[in-house]
């Protein structure tokens, strides 16, 4: 997925961290799609421990869910949270339909 850096840049600033709004992007971007770990690593080019400590915080506020399937941890975003719409409105305000993380992989 590929962001543009300032429009990056103004999410990280509401949200705190690279790794949360990377994160919180593509789950938001992709309601209803569930992604194991390494997806998510690969997809926001993140590093494992990141990745590991976001989904915590992001489980822990309900922000997102998760379920086993075939020996794997798959996460998705909870559609059903309070703070859904208004991730998914921010998201829609500060990036475009065809932007996504992977330029941006470090």
């Amino acid at each position: 997925m590929k962001i543009k850096p300032e429009k990056e840049e103004r999410v990280v600033k509401l949200f705190g961290s690279v790794s949360r709004a990377r994160i919180l992007y593509l789950l938001v971007a992709h309601a209803g799609r569930s992604f194991y770990q390494r997806e998510i690593m690969y997809e926001t080019g993140l590093s494992l421990r990141p990745v590991q400590r976001e989904l915590m915080n992001l489980l822990a506020l309900g922000i997102i869910g998760k379920q086993m399937a075939n020996n794997r941890v798959y996460y998705q975003i909870n559609t059903t949270s309070l703070l859904f719409k208004p991730l998914q409105n921010i998201c829609n305000l500060v990036f475009d339909e065809g932007d996504s993380l992977s330029p941006l992989k470090r």
